[in-house]
C-alpha cells in the first residue's frame, strides 16, 4: 500500500529563521511560502534529490501545529507523508484494520494539490502519519 515517502514535516515558531537556516547555512533549495487555511499553516519545501522536508508554522488561531508548538517550543518532527496510489482505498483498508483516520475521515487536498489525509499517532507507533495520492 505505502509508496515512497514523499516528506517529513517539521513544526517551527519562525518560519522566516527555519528557512534561512536550511538556505543560507545547509545551502538547500527553499520554495515559497504557501498558506493552506484549511490546515491551519503556512509551509515551506526544502527540495532534497530523494525527497522534501515540509517547513510548517501555525496559520491562525485554531492552528494545530500551535498545539504542538506549545508543547515543543523550540519545533520538531511533526509527521511523515508516504504517498499512496489510492487514497481511499487505502483510507477504506486502514479503517477496517481498526485504524483512526484524523477529521471527518474525507481527504482534503494538501500542498502539492492532491488528497491527503492524516492517521492517529496513537496507531502508528507514535508518529503522526499523512497519506498523499499521487
Amino acid at each position: 500500500m505505502l509508496g515512497r515517502i514523499n516528506h517529513v514535516a517539521i513544526a517551527v515558531p519562525d518560519l522566516k529563521a527555519a528557512v534561512a537556516t536550511y538556505r543560507d547555512t545547509l545551502g538547500a533549495a527553499v520554495s515559497q511560502p504557501q498558506a493552506l487555511p484549511e490546515h491551519g499553516v503556512t509551509v515551506v519545501f526544502v527540495e532534497l534529490p530523494n525527497t522534501k522536508v515540509e517547513l510548517l508554522e501555525p496559520l491562525g488561531e485554531g492552528s494545530p501545529i500551535a498545539a504542538f508548538l506549545a508543547k515543543n517550543p523550540a519545533g520538531g518532527m511533526h509527521h511523515i507523508c508516504y504517498e499512496v496510489d489510492d487514497i481511499t482505498a487505502a483510507s477504506n483498508r486502514l479503517k477496517s484494520e481498526g485504524a483512526r483516520v484524523l477529521g471527518d475521515g474525507a481527504p482534503k487536498t494538501g500542498a502539492h494539490g492532491k488528497p491527503v489525509l492524516f492517521l492517529h499517532p496513537k496507531d502508528f507507533c507514535g508518529t503522526l502519519i499523512e497519506l498523499e495520492q499521487i
